[in-house]
């Protein structure tokens, strides 16, 4: 074995030793390199005989050759055993089953307001809908509440520029809806004929400025009107109860109307309600207000307060779930925490 066979064979036994691509460059270097044995071999070539030069060229360039080769056998094996590596360590079981994407539910609000809506409406109540950016006349003034109303101060809310304002109530739906139900059925009252009753509720968001553990800035209210030739308080109560009675599905719960004030019904009533049995047995609690509709708001309506009279009434939905699912703290329900809203799916 010559000089160059026993060179070439220790560059493979070294690349083959190379356990990391880079322990393979160094090895590299070593034999190939700017300094590398083969290359002094070449520079060697200038000190030798015309002929002579010729013959130990080419022996050196099947020697490189050889090296060369030998370099990009072990570089692909390094890249092999390093790709296995990280196949092994990413294994994917294709025989495992899926994983299921997870099915929604309704948010505890909604439901609420469905709920709501599906009782009012087996009573004869549509139910409307309407713009959360409301005029002044919508949301105060044909309510009874007037500019510089004390009432107003109740309600301090987020105004906009060109006197429009996040509404405060649903009950401008009421007036919406009973001014478009006036002007549908104007013929009759023209002709002096009965016009068919008013009864509609309201559910939707509304805004004021507060916030704490029973009030947001953005909650959810749902009004209620009924108006017609003869509706009494009696309807009022008889309804709001036979409502309640429903909501929380059961009848073990006292139901009190509390005389209180509002613009836009006289006489007004708090209506204030206590559970029989549970952990809030024997506590008042405040879930609307309500009262006869304001003779000045029938006639903001379009009708006549001597042959019309009629009753509204608004709850605070959010509170109504609070009760109904046992929640005490409103702002779990906008927090977007999957592991409290899961529990209503």
């Amino acid at each position: 074995m010559n000089d160059l066979d026993q060179l070439l064979q220790q560059a493979q036994t070294e690349f083959a030793a190379a356990a990391t691509p880079a322990d393979l460059e160094n090895a590299k270097a070593r034999f190939i390199g700017k300094s590398g044995r083969v290359t002094e071999l070449m520079k060697g070539l200038a000190a030798l005989p015309i002929e002579e030069k010729k013959t130990r060229g080419a022996e050196i360039n099947v020697l490189k050759t050889g090296i060369e080769a030998a370099l990009t056998a072990r570089r692909q094996a390094l890249a092999d055993a390093e790709l296995a590596i990280q196949l092994k360590a990413e294994a994917l079981d294709v025989t495992l089953p899926g994983r299921a994407r997870g099915t929604g539910g309704l948010h505890p609000i909604t439901r609420a307001m469905e709920r709501i809506e599906a009782i009012f409406g087996s009573m004869g109540f549509d139910v409307a809908d309407g713009p959360e950016i409301e005029n002044d006349w919508f949301n105060f003034t044909a309510l009874n509440t007037p500019e510089d109303h004390p009432a107003r101060s109740m309600h301090d809310t987020f105004y906009i520029e060109g006197g429009h304002v996040l509404r405060t109530h649903t009950s401008p739906m009421q007036i919406r809806y009973a001014v478009q139900h006036v002007k549908k059925h104007k013929h009759l009252i023209d002709a002096g004929k009965a016009m068919p009753e008013i009864r509609v509720i309201a559910p939707g968001r509304t805004y004021r400025v507060d916030s704490d553990a029973t009030h947001s800035p953005m909650f959810h209210q749902v009004e209620g009107l009924w108006v017609g030739e003869n509706v009494s308080f009696k309807d009022l109560k008889s309804v709001y109860v036979n409502f309640m009675h429903q909501f929380f599905e059961t009848t073990d719960m006292d139901i009190r109307f509390r005389p209180s004030y509002f613009p836009f019904t006289e006489p007004s009533a708090e209506i204030d309600m206590m559970f029989g049995s549970g952990p809030l047995k024997g506590r008042w609690l405040e879930v609307s207000g309500s009262g006869q509709v304001h003779p000045q708001v029938i006639r903001n309506m379009g009708l006549d307060p001597e042959r019309y009279i009629g009753f509204a009434f608004g709850s605070g939905i959010d509170r109504l779930a609070m009760l109904r699912y046992g929640v005490n703290d409103l702002r779990l329900f906008f927090d977007g925490d999957l592991r409290f809203l899961t529990q209503f799916k």
